[in-house]
């Protein structure tokens, strides 16, 4: 399945890495998905995302956090190539699976246990960035008192 945004691109203005979010996700749902995972929210700023990476050890698999980018990577090494097996039913090949990230969304642990591995993450909004409630005051305005000041002053002198 390919989606085709240029229609929308041409008469939008800012909305670039909308589009660009939309069509990596169009191409990763044809893609390949190993390994599974679970996305759960937690709380309300808190998320989890759950791997099955059964067979992998803590040295074989990577965590790299970028701006608004999670890469889980797993590397296996060939010696289990070599073993001649009557049956392989459990995947044994390296991966590669990224996240995109909402702005302000950082890891805050990550936990290998029983082939799950389990990356927490939570949302922060800088103060600078939350909504503020403005406290509303009676009486002129300040720029109208600062004026009605400065006038007086020219007028004394």
């Amino acid at each position: 399945m390919r989606l085709d945004l240029t229609p929308y691109r041409r008469s939008t203005i800012g909305f670039d890495r909308l589009f660009d979010l939309l069509e990596t996700n169009a191409q990763r749902a044809s893609a390949e998905n190993y390994p599974p995972f679970n996305l759960e929210r937690v709380a309300e700023d808190r998320y989890r995302i759950t791997l099955a990476v059964a067979g992998f050890s803590r040295d074989e698999i990577e965590i790299t956090a970028q701006q608004n980018l999670l890469l889980v990577t797993g590397k296996k090494d060939d010696k289990a190539a070599n073993a001649s097996f009557l049956h392989l039913g459990i995947a044994n090949r390296s991966f590669e699976r990224r996240f995109e990230l909402a702005d302000f969304v950082f890891v805050e642990d990550a936990r290998l246990n029983d082939g799950l591995l389990v990356v927490d993450l939570v949302r922060e909004v800088p103060e600078a960035m939350k909504p503020k409630t403005i406290a509303i005051k009676t009486g002129a305005p300040l720029a109208a008192v600062e004026h009605k000041g400065e006038g007086d002053e020219a007028q004394a002198a």
